[in-house]
């Protein structure tokens, strides 16, 4: 953060481009909850950087409060957190714009997820998708946030923020304009698991585009379903081994461990000792029970507030005015930098 004096605020977020499901609630969501206790805390919902590709406009809409819904039902409280759709803070965009003259396309042409997404298609693809690391390092310094919740795929996006905001304060000689965000990664919450793939396929990640709708638990399943896709999930004939160690090379396995271990808090040694020797048909069992504790009542409380969306908008039209006397602030003090009539 170099020699930066402002608050320690962190800011995230989550594209409103689908439904939630255990792994955004084991690797972001729940890391939200506790992360609001100890900092300032802005989340927003990108529905800005949702539409980078198609999206049905009432879809996105739905999209849009549904993630809000789980924010609140997994135990974010707007009253502590800011909450609010990316759209409605202007601030993000005008930054935007500032920030595409100040990073340079070189830095752009290395970042790996727009490869990764736009496939060989990329002469096809939105300039919103090539530019939305841009929109990112706009997202987190116009709160001049100081720490970024990241996963491994978007440590690259927050070192872009970094070069952006240390271009900007080195060109217009304000060293300590930007703070140099700092990540917050996995491991630093005890959040064994954060990783959670597919109930159907442990090599890949829990998906809610995956053809089976057995692979992924959404937060919005009910008990019965939970328990349903848990006994169904994919693992093997083999028993569960007394060390970790043994289950190298048995993905599926691994993961319902994983999923065990980041719900209940406890190591995957400590649940070996406890299930080794044993096979899924009962292990099986305690993880549903242990799964449907921990998530249907968020399912419970998120359907509850998705019935009421007058209710969501209006928390969430809140949380932007909330967020837009930070962000507008900041937006000003650099216009009056760059050099625009203010």
């Amino acid at each position: 953060m170099s020699g930066y004096q402002g608050p320690m605020r962190v800011l995230s977020g989550i594209q409103t481009s689908g439904e939630m499901h255990l792994g955004n609630y084991i690797g972001a969501i729940r890391k939200f909850v506790a992360l609001q206790h100890e900092y300032d805390c802005h989340y927003f919902l990108a529905d800005l950087h949702a539409i980078t590709v198609w999206q049905e406009p009432e879809q996105l809409r739905r999209q849009t409060r549904h993630i809000a819904a789980s924010f609140l039902a997994a135990g974010i409280d707007p009253k502590i957190a800011t909450i609010f759709p990316q759209s409605k803070v202007r601030a993000h965009a005008e930054l935007a714009w500032i920030f595409n003259c100040v990073a340079r396309l070189g830095w752009l042409d290395r970042m790996t997820q727009f490869k990764d997404k736009a496939g060989k298609n990329a002469e096809r693809a939105s300039v919103g998708l090539y530019t939305y690391p841009v929109l990112q390092a706009a997202d987190i310094l116009v709160y001049k946030a100081t720490h970024v919740p990241v996963g491994e795929d978007q440590k690259q996006h927050l070192e872009l923020s970094r070069d952006i905001a240390g271009k900007f304060n080195h060109d217009f000689k304000q060293p300590d304009f930007f703070p140099l965000p700092e990540p917050l990664i996995k491991g630093q919450f005890g959040d064994a698991g954060a990783r959670i793939m597919s109930l159907k396929d442990g090599s890949k990640k829990m998906s809610k585009s995956d053809p089976s709708e057995n692979a992924c638990i959404f937060l919005r399943d009910d008990a019965d379903t939970i328990a349903r896709k848990i006994k169904k999930a994919k693992s093997d004939a083999d028993v569960l081994p007394s060390e970790p160690a043994g289950l190298e090379g048995r993905a599926e396995a691994a993961n319902l461990v994983g999923i065990y271990a980041a719900l209940s808090g406890k190591t995957t040694a400590d649940i070996l000792s406890e299930y080794g020797g044993q096979g899924f048909g009962v292990f099986k069992p305690a993880l549903a029970d242990l799964v449907v504790e921990k998530i249907a009542p968020i399912g419970d409380e998120l359907r509850r507030l998705e019935a009421d969306p007058a209710h969501l908008d209006g928390l969430l039209t809140a949380g932007a005015e909330k967020a837009a006397v930070i962000a507008d602030e900041t937006v000003k003090e650099v216009k009056e930098i760059v050099g625009f009539l203010v």
